[in-house]
């Protein structure tokens, strides 16, 4: 009777385990691509995402491959089935080609989301010194 008791128990237990409720966070896309930006322009940008698990999703940080990129979490843990968003901003005063990466660290059951931006800033106002043809430089 006490091995048929403590066989019952196991497999309860085992059955509570594989029904472990857990969030799923869920990227509308992973990566923006600023294009050509002018230096000086609003270099921020929205990753927005939804919990598509069955337990609240809480992301614990946010974290940029640089201090040229800020990125900005949701303060308060994201129920199942709604959304939010990551806003990540780039300092635009930089000119020439980036690629930057911001990693999220949350509870979900893929715990490490990798966040990838990039583009180019330009400065319209610089010279450009690239000669238009290859013929002689006249003096």
């Amino acid at each position: 009777m006490k091995k048929l008791l403590l066989f019952s128990l196991l497999l309860f237990s085992f059955a509570g385990f594989s029904q472990e409720k857990k969030a799923v966070i869920e990227f509308k896309q992973t990566e923006i691509n600023y294009g050509e930006i002018k230096k000086g322009e609003d270099g921020t940008r929205v990753f927005e995402f939804t919990n598509t698990g069955n337990a609240p999703l809480i992301i614990n940080r946010v974290k940029s491959s640089c201090g040229c990129t800020v990125p900005s979490k949701p303060t308060k843990p994201i129920m199942p089935g709604e959304s939010g968003k990551i806003v990540v901003k780039y300092d635009t005063k930089r000119v020439g080609p980036f690629r930057k990466q911001i990693t999220v660290y949350s509870n979900a059951k893929n715990p490490v989301v990798i966040l990838k931006i990039k583009g180019k800033v330009v400065d319209p106002k610089a010279v450009n010194l690239k000669r238009k043809s290859a013929g002689p430089m006249i003096k």
